[in-house]
């Protein structure tokens, strides 16, 4: 089992950034991460993802060129580093853990995770 905790959401204006962190806890066991996104009203969306090995990621095309996901294992936490934020990134941003087949894989479906965190949230004016 393991806890996600996120942190670092906040109310920015557009054009500015954030980074948000996800801690993870309650076991020794390494996981490939994501970031997903949720905003009112709307179904959640996927984000970012990170491979075990961290070599590999992968964003969606909407953030690409504007947000990077990164991990610090020294820490047991994974980054979401966002530029250029939008009106349209406002969301509260989750994200989540598994186990992964192998070190190098990702994840983009929110149904390949098992653990969650309750998520943050990110509200960017215009």
């Amino acid at each position: 089992q393991v806890q996600l905790v996120e942190s670092g959401g906040g109310l920015v204006q557009a054009g500015e950034s954030l980074r948000l962190s996800c801690a993870a806890s309650g076991s020794t066991l390494k996981y490939a991460m994501g970031w997903f996104r949720q905003a009112p009203g709307k179904e959640r969306e996927f984000v970012a993802t990170i491979s075990l090995s961290g070599r590999n990621t992968y964003t969606t095309e909407s953030v690409k060129g504007r947000f990077t996901i990164s991990r610090d294992e020294s820490q047991n936490t994974v980054f979401l580093h966002m530029n250029s934020l939008k009106p349209e990134d406002t969301a509260v941003y989750h994200c989540a853990a598994r186990q992964p087949m192998l070190a190098s894989a990702t994840y983009t479906n929110s149904g390949a995770y098992n653990y969650w965190g309750q998520g943050t949230q990110v509200t960017v004016s215009s």
